[in-house]
Formats: structure tokens, C-alpha cells, sequence
């Protein structure tokens, strides 16, 4: 089969890059760009500035669908995410360009099982059991369908565009959840990418935005959130201020302003004091901490998943 504008395609890379538009990328950007992904070479590649590039939209992970909308002859593809839901761009997912070579048809067929989910921070994929690797970066929080039963602490998976199944250290995988997460569990998997660099469009553990690391926590327990903060909070319930809990939202906006930052409860509000865990745009990167006089002033609003 072959990538036809109309159906599904799934991303084969490890993790690939939405891009507002081919011509916008810029030299720094050709690990995010090749048929083999290289993520933290690109991130390395860039300076601070760079990072935070309005030319970025989101990234997809290994397995990923989308529905394929265009294709150019010079290898770019306008595809909508479908995993990553964006009310106010398009109504089937989140649209945007990447490379042709990162994608592959979808199969039609059903999965043979119950669908995994990667919980290491970062696995390799290998030929066989113990074997050469065959693809190295594949992220906390990708999906991905087991091809049969583990063998000698090895997990066969199904990998699109590769015609037999690769495996999975069986440690670094688990099922994907199907009951609803408590919020406390969610904030501990976010607490994991702690000290992540913050990249704007990032959604994986090498380099993450503040919508990101909400979309991709609770994407680990199977619960598909927008990709979006204003978008997030517009699914999400909301919740008296004063009254939040830890693993709840915080959303802040400029007066007169969409909403533009989200981050996670961390902790009981005090007379004094409200936390939170996020990907901070000025410090470059995720922590956690007592929200600073300039966050409180533009605290909008607190929501629940």
C-alpha cells in the first residue's frame, strides 16, 4: 500500500515533528527531519532560542495515526494528528506537515491484543531477543500493540512499516490502562520527566511544552486530553479555586487574553502558598514549584480530568 491523500498513515519513527510549514524548518532541524528521527541531536543542536521556535507544532509518537489530507512531490505530507485533539484548528486532530518518510499506511487489520504502553522514560526496539537494536528513542507514553507472548524477559511488537515484529524489553512495557487513572497516579508519571528541557511543540521525555507534559501524562493511562492548554481546559471540569487537589490543572491567562500556560496541582492550596509542577517557558525546562507573584496575578481558572 501506499500514503494516499484521504486515509490513515502511522507514524514509524520514533518520534516525529508537526511543522506549521516545510519551508520554516531550519538547518538545526535535520535529526527531527531524516527517514530515522534523531530527537536528542536535535534538541542538542539548538540553542534557547531555537527551542522555542514558532515554526514547531506538536510531535507524534511511534504508532501514531493520522489522517493524510495532502502530499507534495518534494516529500512533505499536511496530515491531521488524530490522537491529539484541537477544537479550534481542525475538528479531527491537529494538523500540520512533517516528512513522507516518517509515515507509513496504516493496516487495516486489528490488533492482535490488548494494546502496551512504553513506562521507561526511553526503550530500544531490537531484532530479536536480545538482538542488534533496530530502533532506539521510542518514549515514555507511545502505544504500541504486542505481535505475541513474551519470551525470556522479551516482549514482540508490531512496528509500522516493518513487515515481522520487533521486541521490547518485556520490563519496559505495560498494558495500557482502561479505567480511569486516579489524578494522583498522573502526577507522579508527570514528576518523572522532572528537569526535562523545555521545547515549544515537545511531547516526549526529551524535550516537553507545558500542554505536552499535561497531554502526555495522562496519555500513559490511555486518557486522550487536547493538545492544547486553552483546549484542555475548555474538556476538562472545573473546580472552585481553593478547593483544588493535587493532579488537578492550574490554567493562566493575560487579561483580555486566550489562556496560554497550564501546569499540575502539586499540592493542597495554604493562605500563602499554591504549587504546581509544569514546563516553565522562562527557565527553560519542568520543575515544580510555589507559583511566583506573576503566576497568581494570571491564575484563571482550576480544572479536573
Amino acid at each position: 500500500m501506499k500514503l494516499q491523500p484521504g486515509r490513515e498513515a502511522v507514524v514509524r519513527v520514533s518520534v516525529a515533528t508537526l511543522w506549521a510549514d516545510p519551508g520554516a524548518v531550519r538547518p538545526a532541524d535535520r535529526p527531527a527531519l531524516a527517514p530515522h528521527t534523531d530527537i536528542p541531536a536535535w534538541i542538542a543542536g539548538m540553542d534557547a532560542d531555537q527551542r522555542v521556535g514558532d515554526c514547531v507544532l506538536t510531535q507524534l509518537l511511534l504508532g501514531e495515526r493520522v489522517l493524510v489530507t495532502a502530499l507534495r512531490p518534494d516529500g512533505w505530507a499536511h496530515v491531521v494528528a488524530l490522537g491529539q485533539p484541537s477544537a479550534k484548528l481542525d475538528p479531527h486532530g491537529y494538523p500540520g506537515w512533517l516528512p513522507t518518510a516518517q509515515l507509513a499506511p496504516a493496516d487495516p487489520a486489528p490488533p492482535a491484543g490488548a494494546p502496551l504502553v512504553v513506562d521507561a522514560a526511553v526503550t530500544t526496539l531490537h531484532t530479536a531477543p536480545g538482538g542488534p537494536a533496530a530502533l532506539s528513542g521510542v518514549v515514555l507514553g507511545t502505544r504500541i500493540d504486542p505481535a505475541g507472548t513474551p519470551a525470556d524477559g522479551w516482549q514482540p511488537v508490531c512496528v509500522p512499516g516493518r513487515p515481522g515484529p520487533l521486541w521490547a524489553p518485556e520490563a519496559d512495557v505495560v498494558a495500557l490502562p482502561t479505567g480511569h487513572p486516579k489524578p494522583t497516579e498522573v502526577l507522579a508519571l508527570a514528576e518523572r520527566l522532572r528537569d526535562v528541557v523545555y521545547v515549544w511543540g515537545g511531547l516526549s521525555g526529551h524535550g516537553i511544552d507545558c500542554s505536552g507534559l499535561v497531554h502526555l501524562a495522562w496519555r500513559r493511562f490511555g486518557v486522550t486530553l487536547p493538545r492544547d492548554a486553552d483546549d484542555q481546559a475548555g474538556a476538562t471540569t472545573e473546580v472552585p479555586l481553593g478547593e483544588e487537589r493535587p493532579g488537578d490543572l492550574y490554567f493562566f491567562a493575560r487579561p483580555g487574553r486566550h489562556i496560554h500556560h497550564v501546569g499540575i496541582v502539586t499540592a493542597e492550596p495554604t493562605t500563602d502558598e499554591r504549587r504546581m509542577l509544569h514546563a516553565c517557558y522562562r527557565q527553560r525546562r519542568v520543575l515544580e514549584e510555589a507559583l511566583p507573584p506573576e503566576r497568581v496575578a494570571t491564575l484563571v481558572a482550576v480544572r479536573r480530568v
